[in-house]
């Protein structure tokens, strides 16, 4: 009986996990990991390990902490001191127009290729965000997570089996724990490829929400050892897929000798090309589906993450009292959503053609802030509001301290490079 009440238990609780998973695996995976295989087989498999690896703690910290306390890491930031929400509060504002209209300009591109639409290419981002606001809005967060499981679902699938049906055209040679000089990887792609595997750290903060927003929503509060496996099955998946896309990668355009483009959107499509050039154009719906989930998927999440993040915020720092409550979907998450959304399709209409340098920007401002935001969430792990039952591991701490050392040295070297 007892097995069965825990069982019952962590699938209530199951979901939140999965968001974070499907906001962190887009463009990362899909033209990171991928670009990665593609132009050096497997020598780059160590890397991503390794980010996985150092950077898992600073994410896992956001449900522990929501499941443990009840609050998010943005009350736990508040706690530390007004100025560290302030901090991340500049930070998702700084960049979270730039990070949606890439995610969306991607995505938009894909729905319009795949469905041969007639429009514009800003109409269809107008398209795709009015669809994943009124998931939002008439499902609400339930919307969200039974959406986001569908969706991913049909992901793991597509993505997995396309990625089989490649495995014995790869050349498992190259495997390697760090690439060796003779793989010829700039270091500016190695540095990106490092700095966003699974993604910013920032977004340790949207799982935290979800977290409890889940509880909200099912009228249940997770336990920690509930919430902390719902997120860890999360964060396997996002691994998994990583390297299945790596996979793909390195099985169909590894040493085929075509010079592939450095935009993303194209680079998507020159994939399916020359996957169904390579199987047969049975192929093609397969990994256009993979293509295309992965991008809508990271979209939704993304669409839903940031006002909720930001509405938070504003409750807490509006508020006398920290943990006296406040809403992160009331007024100002719609508001900021709205706000958000029309930005993202003017930057669609407008400015496409400077994403470049503003994706760039963001990516700056993320290297530059993982480590400030990976010690705000020790401290907060490790900070006398979260009880001592529920503190992570000597090894989880250690393991810490290693990736903000990693998270440092990886921004300097970045910043150095860029000056």
């Amino acid at each position: 009986m007892s097995n069965r009440i825990r069982t019952a238990t962590f699938w209530t609780a199951f979901g939140p996990g999965l968001l974070w998973a499907a906001a962190a695996i887009g463009v990362s995976h899909l033209v990171q990991s991928t670009r990665a295989g593609a132009d050096a087989g497997f020598a780059l498999a160590g890397v991503i390990l390794l980010a996985l690896v150092l950077k898992y703690p600073f994410f896992e910290y956001g449900p522990r902490y929501a499941a443990a306390t009840g609050e998010s890491l943005v009350e736990g930031y508040a706690r530390i001191g007004r100025w560290a929400l302030w901090l991340y509060l500049g930070i998702t504002l700084s960049t979270a127009a730039i990070v949606q209209g890439a995610i969306v300009l991607f995505t938009s591109f894909l729905v319009k290729t795949t469905f041969g639409l007639p429009w514009d290419l800003p109409w269809v981002a107008a398209l795709v965000v009015l669809v994943c606001a009124g998931v939002l809005r008439v499902g609400k967060f339930r919307g969200l997570d039974l959406a986001t499981k569908v969706i991913l679902t049909l992901l793991t699938i597509s993505t997995i089996w396309a990625a089989a049906l490649v495995a014995p055209r790869a050349d498992f040679s190259t495997l390697a724990l760090w690439p060796p000089a003779s793989a010829g990887v700039p270091l500016a792609f190695l540095l990106a490829l490092a700095g966003w595997m699974p993604s910013a750290i920032d977004i340790s903060v949207w799982s935290s929400v979800w977290t409890l927003a889940k509880d909200r929503d099912m009228g249940t509060r997770a336990s920690v050892a509930h919430a902390v496996l719902d997120f860890r099955v999360g964060y396997i998946a996002t691994g998994v897929l990583a390297f299945v896309f790596l996979m793909l990668g390195a099985g169909v355009m590894y040493g085929s000798g075509t010079s592939f483009s450095a935009a993303g959107t194209q680079f998507s499509l020159q994939l399916v090309d020359l996957y169904s050039a390579t199987l047969g154009a049975w192929t093609r719906p397969l990994v256009l589906v993979a293509v295309l989930t992965t991008m809508f998927s990271t979209a939704l999440t993304v669409i839903d993450g940031f006002p909720r993040a930001i509405a938070r915020s504003w409750a807490v720092l509006r508020s006398d009292a920290i943990g006296s409550g406040g809403s992160d979907t009331g007024p100002v998450y719609w508001a900021s959503g709205a706000v958000l959304g029309l930005v993202t399709v003017l930057i669609v209409a407008f400015v496409a053609s400077s994403l470049t340098a503003m994706v760039d920007f963001a990516t700056i401002v993320s290297f530059l802030t993982a480590p400030i935001l990976g010690y705000l969430n020790l401290r907060v792990i490790l900070g006398g509001n979260m009880p001592a039952e529920h503190r992570p591991g000597k090894t989880l701490i250690w393991l810490s301290y290693a990736g903000l050392v990693a998270l440092a040295s990886t921004a300097v070297v970045f910043l150095v490079t860029r000056l």
